[in-house]
């Protein structure tokens, strides 16, 4: 694993924050290595008789995934480069173009530690999407599901990584299965965090069948994205290396202040070399 310390983003660090809160250190799963993360490693290292610097280094890497052995590690659900080889020959597409974008809009890992697709739910999707479905949300709102039904979008209730997964059942459980569906498609699953409401249009036949294919592997995460693109008219843009349109298209006007077409060019020709 890569040395990180205080200050870091990156998904090696978003792995760390996993194996902090596994070992139940107060921590948001996330790729930020904030005062938080700063104060859980040095505490890990303190009581493993460590030295105590705060960096993740080889001997902290060892020993934390020493103490959290059994966690996830099954080969079987990563991306392959027959994944990515397929992709391309299916969308004739120039394999260093797929893998800069494997690189740069995955998030770096599709599956949690405990083996189940990593998910962000959304409070203000599921407020749509139970809209959608001819049921009131303002109806629902309390105290208790404040953290999971708004009106208006807001990032105040990401918890990140397993925690995720107790917002989607709080939802899923505030009725029968038109809030689970709701729950459901207000979420975004697996490596390219393909939001669950795409599943029909993209060609699923339900959300049920989307969610159980994000569960096998990151293979089936890359077919949905392959499936997003198409319906959204991204393929020529990708075949023709626009960065700067994909960008726009895919992560937004933002696009620009996180320099993502700028990422992609590299990542692009790194690929092609």
């Amino acid at each position: 694993m890569k040395t990180i310390q205080s200050g870091a983003k990156s998904s090696e660090v978003y792995y760390l924050n996993e194996l902090l809160a596994n070992l139940g250190y107060s921590v948001v799963v996330s790729n930020n290595f904030g005062s938080a993360t700063d104060s859980a490693v040095r505490d890990f290292q303190l009581t493993n008789n460590l030295v105590v610097d705060g960096i993740m280094g080889l001997k902290t890497w060892s020993a934390i995934l020493q103490k959290t052995q059994g966690l996830f590690t099954s080969n079987s659900k990563l991306l392959s480069e027959q994944n990515l080889i397929d992709f391309s020959d299916h969308y004739s597409l120039e394999l260093a173009a797929v893998k800069a974008v494997n690189e740069v809009e995955s998030n770096g890992k599709g599956f949690l530690v405990d083996g189940r697709p990593k998910i962000l739910f959304e409070g203000h999707i599921f407020w749509r999407e139970l809209e959608k479905r001819n049921i009131n949300p303002a109806a629902y709102v309390n105290a208790s599901t404040e953290n999971i039904l708004f009106e208006n979008y807001t990032r105040k209730y990401y918890v990140g990584g397993a925690e995720e997964y107790n917002r989607l059942e709080k939802a899923s459980n505030l009725g029968g299965k038109d809030f689970e569906d709701a729950a459901n498609c207000s979420a975004s699953w697996g490596l390219f965090q393909v939001m669950g409401f795409n599943a029909v249009p993209i060609g699923y036949s339900s959300i049920d069948e989307f969610v159980d294919k994000m569960y096998e592997n990151e293979g089936e995460h890359l077919k949905a994205f392959g499936l997003f693109l198409e319906e959204n008219n991204l393929i020529e843009t990708l075949r023709s290396k626009n960065w700067a349109g994909f960008a726009l298209r895919y992560n937004g006007s933002a696009y620009k202040t996180n320099k993502y077409d700028e990422k992609l060019l590299k990542a692009y020709q790194k690929y092609s070399r």
